[in-house]
């Protein structure tokens, strides 16, 4: 590829930050762009933008390349925080990094990269695209997260680059090591990137109060106790219940009321088939006579499916029964290596 301008997006992590090592080996003029996202501070009282940034800076230097930094707290709070929240309210278990990708780093992020004179925006995403903006798997299957951009429509992922696609994550580290990138051994960000290492419960009421309701054994419908709140449960989780000579598992949620079995593997925590609202498709809508493969979850294995059209959105029917599937959650579509697109469990 000729020298182009290209923005990375820099989160402070080994992976933008060897993303940006390597467009600058390959002749390309780079600059680093930092997205803060979130204002509070963690458990300890320490802000997490403000460590990621000043691994940012010491990237940055290491690779002579300039770099600034955007403030998107307002619209991530808006566009992601809000409706994670209101989906909570509601008793589903939505997937705020889906919507991050949609509403924030695929479009902000990729506006203000144009608007700095860029050809493409790269990032530290491990996927890949091809000249049609086509959103393919990555090479690492422990690390392919094409999962998170099945709602980023092809328009954005053809002005896209990912640099780190064709590697696997002991690679991405010996390069960083090597170049002695200051977050080569930086340990991997988990969770959900607004709460940290703060416990769910407690950063969670301070949104939603806690509403006792109970929960009840889903075969016989008896009440077996209370506890503080739906939302705080969800789909195929354990559900901590005293007294119990074996541990309960969520089925099901119906508005304040929880619904368990006892037992990982009950077969009513198993659906051979779901339904789905929502439907998106990044590139081309894909002929539903054919069969597909599908993830209720990110890094599930492939499970093959068939896709029907219904009023409300879609059908999906596995061929091997799938367990928990949570609504709320992003069922995603493949054909091989093509990320097709999603639609939201219902």
């Amino acid at each position: 590829m000729p020298q182009k301008r290209i923005v990375v997006g820099l989160s402070g992590g080994v992976d933008s930050s060897v993303s940006a090592k390597i467009l600058k080996e390959e002749g390309h003029e780079v600059i680093g762009l930092f997205m803060k996202n979130w204002e509070e501070d963690n458990d300890l009282g320490i802000c997490p933008a403000k460590e990621d940034f000043d691994d940012v800076m010491r990237v940055a230097l290491a690779l002579d390349i300039p770099y600034y930094t955007v403030n998107y707290s307002k619209a991530y709070r808006e566009k992601v925080f809000d409706e994670f929240i209101e989906g909570l309210k509601k008793g589903l278990t939505p997937n705020p990094d889906l919507l991050c990708n949609r509403e924030i780093k695929f479009k902000v992020l990729l506006e203000a990269a144009e608007n700095l004179g860029a050809d493409f925006l790269a990032t530290g995403h491990y996927c890949r695209r091809d000249e049609n903006g086509r959103l393919l798997k990555g090479i690492d299957p422990l690390k392919d997260q094409s999962y998170f951009l099945a709602q980023v429509p092809s328009t954005a992922i053809r002005k896209s680059l990912f640099p780190i696609g064709d590697l696997e994550k002991p690679r991405v580290r010996e390069i960083a090591k090597s170049a002695s990138l200051a977050t080569h051994a930086k340990k991997e960000s988990m969770g959900i990137c607004f709460i940290g290492n703060k416990n769910f419960k407690k950063f969670i009421e301070s949104y939603i109060p806690a509403t006792t309701g109970s929960f009840y054994d889903m075969k016989t419908k008896k009440r077996i106790s209370s506890h503080d709140g739906a939302c705080f449960y969800t789909i195929g989780e354990r559900a901590r219940i005293s007294g119990s000579d074996a541990p309960y598992f969520v089925a099901k949620k119906e508005g304040n009321d929880v619904f368990v079995v006892k037992g990982k593997d009950h077969p009513l925590l198993y659906t051979s088939s779901l339904s789905a609202s929502s439907p998106f498709w990044i590139h081309d809508t894909p002929d539903i006579l054919k069969s597909y493969t599908a993830k209720i979850r990110y890094r599930q294995n492939d499970q093959k499916c068939s896709i029907r059209l219904t009023d409300r959105g879609l059908k999906v029917d596995f061929e091997t029964p799938q367990r928990a599937a949570t609504p709320g959650q992003y069922v995603v579509f493949y054909d091989g290596d093509v990320c097709l697109g999603s639609a939201i469990i219902d």
